[in-house]
């Protein structure tokens, strides 16, 4: 496994050909190793932005780099959508096997051990052989960022990926993302209009605006951070802080 990288974006930009401008002169350091959330309302360029952080979107002007150098296609970035999108014909195994078929270099032993053991830190290992219709929607999200680990990134980069589950799964699944980052220390960042769990999983939150990136503000809650910090004098007045700042970006 690759150092985390870490994330620079100079004079960032994105022009879409309507005209309508969706990432803004974004100027960004996420430090390697680091949780970073992406907060703001609909529509003001959050998963733009992430997209550009993949390489899945060129962008119209800037730059994104990271350091030690990485690309997509050699497995280093993986991504997590708001939907899990598994492969319906494939297994579970078989879903989280296709990263490491793809960028091939491991003998099929190998492979087999490193998805048996990611199903295993995600709780599925008795799931092995089900395919994506015998699950859950929180157990698909499960094998669906099994599968982005499974090359062991050093960027990991999320879109809302728990925005569609109720808030109990939703907060298990977060617990569950900080305690596999503990394990591996990659980097990642995480689209969510949900300012509690930015709060739960992040080092620092950075608010956007019509396309434009605020300065980030470091959480001052010390990891690690589980559901129970919400009933603590320091996480509302850092709530308080978040949701005031915006309001006042509005």
């Amino acid at each position: 496994m690759l150092a985390a990288s870490e994330i620079r974006c100079e004079s960032l930009a994105l022009t879409f050909p309507d005209g309508f401008q969706a990432v803004e002169n974004v100027n960004l350091r996420i430090p390697a190793g680091q949780i970073t959330s992406l907060i703001g309302p609909s529509g003001c360029g959050k998963t733009s932005l992430l997209r550009l952080l993949a390489g899945l979107q060129l962008p119209t002007s800037g730059t994104v780099s990271l350091q030690p150098a990485v690309s997509a296609s050699s497995g280093n970035i993986s991504f997590v959508f708001q939907r899990p999108a598994l492969l319906p014909w494939r297994t579970t195994i078989e879903n989280v096997l296709l990263p490491l078929e793809l960028v091939g270099g491991r003998p099929k032993s190998e492979r087999q051990q490193i998805a048996r053991q990611l199903l295993d830190d995600v709780g599925l290992s008795d799931a092995l052989s089900k395919r994506p219709d015998e699950l859950s929607g929180g157990m698909q999200m499960r094998v669906s960022i099994a599968r982005a680990l499974s090359t062991s990134p050093n960027v990991l980069l999320l879109d809302e990926p728990f925005a569609a589950l109720d808030d109990m799964l939703r907060g298990q699944l977060g617990e569950l993302l900080i305690q596999l980052w503990r394990k591996r220390r990659f980097t990642a960042v995480i689209v969510t209009h949900n300012v509690a769990e930015a709060i739960l999983l992040s080092d620092e939150i950075v608010i956007m605006r019509r396309g434009r990136v605020a300065t980030p503000i470091v959480n001052p809650l010390a990891q690690p951070r589980d559901g129970s910090i919400r009933r603590t004098a320091e996480f509302g007045e850092f709530y308080g802080v978040i949701s005031d700042s915006l309001r006042a970006d509005s």
